[in-house]
């Protein structure tokens, strides 16, 4: 873990020398609000809009090598720049430029994971959020644990509201049932 957290502060370092506006999410995250478990990746959400994409597209492909064949043209379709650190660790970039998307990193926050290592991450909510739209088995355990590493200090009325439309364009009310269940069981 400690070489990820080298690895994710010189890419916040190189972040914030571009002046970009960005912020931790996934496995780093989770480690500050959940139950930690072993991640070997690196999430960043990166507010580029939606014109001159490009140009964070080839600043970060001059710092770091892509990890897969084609990665602007991947980039441009799914919104994800996909890069390796030299040590191999992946890093996911997503390409932000919803409202959703501003307000996570205007929410985010510094920690320190180590004496020399201060990260930008999501909130706990929005962690809950981005986690519970995705959906997935394990999804739904980190949110698990975040509720019960965060006992009652979670904005359950700003969680639901930012949900619901998430789920309504998803057309998956059962994220919300989930939510609600997991939050009734816990006592979140």
């Amino acid at each position: 873990m400690i070489a990820l957290f080298h690895a994710a502060q010189q890419i916040q370092n190189f972040l914030q020398s571009q002046n970009w506006e960005f912020c931790f999410i996934g496995g780093i995250a989770l480690q500050r609000w959940g139950e930690p478990r072993m991640t070997q990746d690196i999430d960043i959400s990166l507010i580029t809009g939606f014109e001159n994409v490009e140009q964070y597209i080839d600043a970060f492909l001059d710092f770091l090598p892509a990890r897969i064949e084609h990665p602007k043209e991947f980039a441009f379709k799914s919104r994800v720049l996909l890069l390796k650190t030299q040590a191999g660790i992946g890093v996911d970039i997503a390409l932000a430029g919803l409202p959703f998307e501003q307000n996570i990193i205007d929410r985010g926050s510094f920690f320190r994971f180590l004496e020399d290592c201060n990260l930008y991450t999501c909130s706990a909510e929005d962690l809950i959020v981005m986690k519970a739209f995705a959906e997935r088995g394990k999804d739904w355990e980190d949110v698990r644990g975040i509720i019960i590493r965060q006992n009652n200090s979670l904005d359950w009325e700003y969680i639901l509201n930012h949900i619901q439309p998430l789920a309504d364009i998803k057309e998956a009310p059962g994220i919300i049932d989930q939510l609600e269940k997991l939050k009734n069981e816990l006592g979140g």
